[in-house]
């Protein structure tokens, strides 16, 4: 299964941006999925991920309250919605596929998508 994350672009402070992460081909079963960010001189930053089915959603601190994390089975797509975006969310978005224990170590996940680029401007 191939990622491929795509809504990105440039936004001012306080715009709201959507992410998709859309999978190519069918997968066999469904599958708890993260975001994360990279921005210029820095480490990839955990934001949020969201079970199998939805049922259980996970947001780092920096992101609480303004990204909500959703997604759609039917259509092998899920959601990153941004509000009150900030200069500091300026950041090269990915999704990928989690496998391993710990959700907010990017370590545990795989089948990243090549990302998009959020610049939001103040």
């Amino acid at each position: 299964v191939q990622l491929a994350e795509s809504g990105g672009g440039l936004a001012q402070a306080g715009d709201s941006l959507r992410l998709s992460c859309s999978a190519s081909g069918r997968p066999e079963r469904n599958y708890p999925v993260g975001w994360f960010r990279r921005a210029p001189g820095k480490e990839r930053e955990f934001l949020a991920s969201i079970s199998w089915n939805g049922g259980l959603k996970r947001y780092a601190d920096s992101v609480k309250g303004r990204f909500t994390i959703s997604r759609d089975n039917t259509e092998n797509t899920v959601f990153l919605q941004m509000n009150s975006l900030k200069p500091e969310d300026t950041a090269v978005y990915f999704c990928a596929r989690q496998w391993g224990t710990y959700y907010d170590r990017a370590s545990s996940y795989e089948n990243w998508g090549p990302g998009t680029q959020v610049t939001v401007s103040s």
